[in-house]
């Protein structure tokens, strides 16, 4: 209840600030909200390489990863923070922008109207989905009344949300409620990474430069998605102890890929030392996917994109009866999935030397979810937009 009502003052101010500033004409400027930071990067790197004439500005959450300055042309500004100046400032461009991209849910949206001129378009984070989301997520219905409602008001503000493929289309109609009209076929403009050599190269280069040891190693990276319950307990579902004894002379590396606020044993580099490589926000998991050998993950959006690549992974899905039914799935997740599905780290073990025999699938994979996203997808969606 508390919540709810600090939720509420918070959107009455921003929509007053709002309601004030939309009396000022608008701008030839796109404001990027952002949490992730990838898709934006993209298009925003695509709109000075075809040298866009129009303004751009940051509203950043302290988790995205954008390498932009704040150079007087460019502006660059904290969001959802507790720097009051740099609110009124966001709420000031997000009122007087001819273009607003967003790359995750932003509550703000339920509380104000843009102008008709405006156009907002939502670049999900994610290039394809294996949980429920939006109004299908299951969890929304132990919100208040008061929260579904506005959760509903937040999508009505999409006017495009871009798609890498038909069956992400339907989802997203499902998710946000938005007819097929609202949908831009343009792909996932951060998967144009996967086409692109001398990102490739360089992404090799930069975990090389880190750790030379890797080069000739095969690699698999153990990529989780975030759980609420292992925020501070910090415990790995993979029994590491294990796959060292096993793996170690087999010239294997396991990277570790875990969400930046999940806590874990500081030393464990030094406890499975030249097996175990914690990475954290030094790399983007793009760049960590090329050096890649084999996946192993579960309910995370990371395969979508490994699948460019056409390597084997693997599913450890140790808690998958529990998450589906907290969370709720689009698929049958046994038989959608493109590689084996296991449940302990014994299984585990018995797919990594064959994992390779379930390559077949990732092809169909590929094109079912990445069906737009061929190379040009931040071309396309800027083309679409400022063209």
């Amino acid at each position: 209840m508390a919540k709810e009502f600090a939720i509420g003052i918070y959107l009455f101010c921003f929509k007053v600030l709002f309601s004030i500033f939309k009396l000022f004409p608008l701008r030839d400027k796109t404001t990027f909200v952002t949490s992730f930071g990838d898709n934006c990067q993209y298009i925003a790197d695509e709109m000075d390489k075809q040298d866009i004439p129009i303004q751009k500005v940051f509203l950043m959450k302290p988790s995205s990863h954008i390498e932009v300055k704040d150079d007087g042309k460019t502006i660059v500004l904290p969001f959802e923070s507790n720097n009051i100046i740099a609110l009124i400032q966001s709420i000031y461009h997000l009122a007087t922008s001819k273009w607003i991209i967003i790359d995750n849910y932003f509550g703000f949206l339920s509380a104000i109207a843009f102008k008709k001129q405006v156009k907002c378009v939502q670049v999900w984070h994610a290039a394809g989905a294996v949980k429920q989301f939006g109004a299908k997520d299951p969890s929304i219905q132990n919100r208040s009344a008061r929260a579904r409602t506005r959760f509903l008001e937040v999508y009505k503000k999409f006017d495009y949300v871009t798609s890498g493929s038909e069956r992400m289309a339907e989802i997203y109609q499902e998710s946000f409620q938005l007819p097929k009209s609202h949908i831009l076929r343009t792909g996932i403009p951060r998967t144009d990474f996967f086409f692109n050599d001398e990102s490739k190269k360089t992404a090799r280069s930069s975990l090389l430069a880190k750790y030379p040891e890797l080069e000739h190693k095969k690699i698999i990276l153990y990529a989780p998605t975030f759980r609420n319950d292992g925020l501070n307990s910090g415990e790995i579902a993979l029994d590491l102890e294990m796959l060292y004894k096993e793996l170690k002379d087999e010239q294997y590396a396991l990277l570790l890929k875990l969400h930046p606020a999940v806590k874990t044993e500081d030393d464990l580099q030094h406890k499975f030392p030249g097996f175990v490589y914690p990475v954290k926000s030094e790399f983007h998991v793009n760049q960590l996917l090329i050096s890649t050998d084999l996946l192993i993950t579960d309910y995370s959006s990371i395969p979508f994109e490994f699948s460019f690549l056409e390597r084997p992974m693997i599913f450890f899905a140790y808690d998958l009866e529990k998450y589906v039914k907290e969370r709720g799935f689009w698929e049958d997740y046994a038989s959608s999935m493109p590689g084996p599905v296991v449940s302990t780290t014994e299984e585990l073990l018995g797919k990594i030397r064959v994992a390779d025999q379930s390559l077949m699938k990732i092809a169909p994979f590929n094109q079912k979810w990445n069906q737009y996203s061929t190379g040009n997808s931040s071309r396309n969606l800027v083309d679409f937009l400022f063209k």
